[in-house]
């Protein structure tokens, strides 16, 4: 009997609404994000209002979580590497005059139609 590798079959949604101002809440996404994908979990990340500042190069390099002074750039790191998903939200972006070109790379910038295609898709799905 052979084993062939499989892409993981189950689909979280990790949906952010905290920026860089509350870093406890904005990191959890990420960690929880990390974890899920070192299960062999899909995973997503959304970032919309002022989360999306999360995206922007540079800032996640000063956000860490209080209670582990966990970095939100290693988690970003790791969470690329793993092969997770981030999407930001486009109306958000451009909102704040935001340029795509200075989103941290592996970040895709969507709209209503793929979140609500990928929250129908998921297993579960958490807003922090």
């Amino acid at each position: 009997m052979t084993t062939t590798e499989t892409a993981p079959t189950e689909k979280m949604v990790f949906i952010g609404l905290h920026g860089p101002d509350d870093p406890e809440i904005a990191i959890l996404p990420f960690m929880l994000g990390v974890a899920a994908l070192a299960m062999e979990v899909q995973v997503t990340i959304l970032l919309q209002g002022p989360s999306v500042l999360l995206a922007h190069k540079g800032i996640a390099e000063h956000v860490f979580s209080g209670c582990e002074g966990t970095s939100l750039k290693k988690l970003m790191d790791q969470f690329f590497e793993l092969g997770g998903k981030l999407y930001i939200c486009t109306p958000c972006v451009e909102s704040r005059k935001i340029s795509k070109q200075v989103l941290v790379q592996g970040a895709q910038l969507v709209k209503a139609g793929k979140v609500v295609s990928d929250l129908l898709e998921a297993k579960t799905t958490l807003t922090f």
